[in-house]
């Protein structure tokens, strides 16, 4: 029997036989040789690589693109998508997905311009509580029932998009957020220029990553990615995790629909179709695997803000329309998906 050594995997404790035989001193502390440790670097980097490229491109092509007020405009723009993505992405390393997030949203921003008649609080309360519920059920039904994700959540897309309709009379009924109420500066002030819905987001994103990189949590999440099994035998809370991470998903959008709502100062009841697939795209675009098991938030919003400075470009050649943009991302879609694999491919065979 040939001896081999026992490794310790980050952040779980579990020991196991080093592959081919290798000792701990043949890979760093970090557990990764420095070849791993670029082609992950490349995995989870390499998008915001792309996206200084793309923006250098069009600052040069197109003067008005390198303003800050067309800055500004992006950046609002994309924060109420980052925030539905960062939910995405702790579903996604898990290894579950969200297909109910686009109507969620749309649903949350309804309610909240409905409660904004009585102020601040019910008008973010009623739609956390409604779409917290939503990602409740959801977990329940994948985590404890053993439900496919792509299954329950198609029908809590149909089902969240018929209460919106239910609610709207058909889409007949537009409820408005109060004139210079406290909900309606949520979303239309600013401190610096920069939206208040920036800041939120930028401060989502740094908790986010606070709780997926430094908290037992995230790691489990991680774990349970990797593979779930082994996550059980391990003693990790697998299906409280999967619940978990619906609901924050379900909290996220919610709560980007409302504060789009307070942007727009009204329930728009016909947004949010297809913004499931804009997530799904930022968060894969963003170097998070679709199998589960790798991802980072940082990933998440640079790939977020290239679907966005994508779309700004577009409109700042004119000749095209908006279609382009689904066409471009599609194509970022699948060589990063592409790229993937061979990282993938590559680290196996390290």
């Amino acid at each position: 029997m040939n001896p081999t050594s026992s490794l310790t995997a980050p952040g779980t404790g579990v020991k196991g036989s080093a592959p081919g035989g290798k000792t701990d001193t043949d890979r760093p502390a970090s557990g990764l040789t420095p070849a791993e440790r670029l082609l992950s670097l490349v995995q989870r980097q390499g998008v915001l690589a792309v996206l200084l490229l793309v923006v250098l491109i069009a600052s040069f092509a197109y003067p008005t693109f390198a303003t800050l007020d067309n800055a500004r405009g992006v950046l609002v723009q994309a924060s109420f998508l980052s925030i539905v993505a960062l939910g995405m992405t702790l579903v996604i390393i898990t290894g579950g997905i969200d297909l109910s997030v686009g109507s969620v949203f749309a649903l949350g921003g309804v309610l909240a311009a409905w409660a904004s008649q009585w102020g601040l609080l019910p008008a973010l309360l009623v739609p956390l509580l409604a779409c917290g519920a939503i990602g409740t059920l959801n977990g329940l039904l994948i985590a404890r029932a053993g439900m496919a994700p792509f299954i329950v959540t198609l029908a809590s897309l149909l089902g969240a998009r018929g209460l919106l309709l239910a609610f709207t009379d058909e889409g007949a009924t537009t409820y408005l957020v109060p004139k210079g109420s406290a909900f309606a500066e949520l979303g239309q002030g600013s401190i610096g220029g920069f939206g208040y819905p920036i800041l939120v987001a930028l401060a989502l994103f740094g908790l986010g990553g606070l709780v997926l990189q430094r908290t037992s949590f995230g790691q489990t999440l991680f774990a349970v990615g990797g593979s779930g099994d082994a996550a059980t035998l391990m003693g990790l809370p697998v299906a409280r995790a999967k619940v978990t991470v619906y609901v924050l998903t379900g909290l996220l959008a919610g709560f980007a629909g409302a504060l789009n709502a307070a942007r727009l100062s009204s329930g728009v009841t016909i947004i949010g179709t297809g913004m499931e697939l804009d997530a799904i795209a930022a968060v894969v675009i963003g170097g998070t695997l679709l199998v589960g098991g790798a991802g980072s938030v940082s990933g998440t919003l640079w790939g977020v803000l290239l679907l966005a400075v994508i779309q700004n470009l577009i409109n700042q050649i004119g000749s095209l329309n908006s279609s382009y943009q689904s066409v471009v991302s599609g194509g970022f879609l699948i060589l990063v998906v592409v790229a993937q694999r061979y990282v993938s491919r590559s680290r196996r065979t390290l």
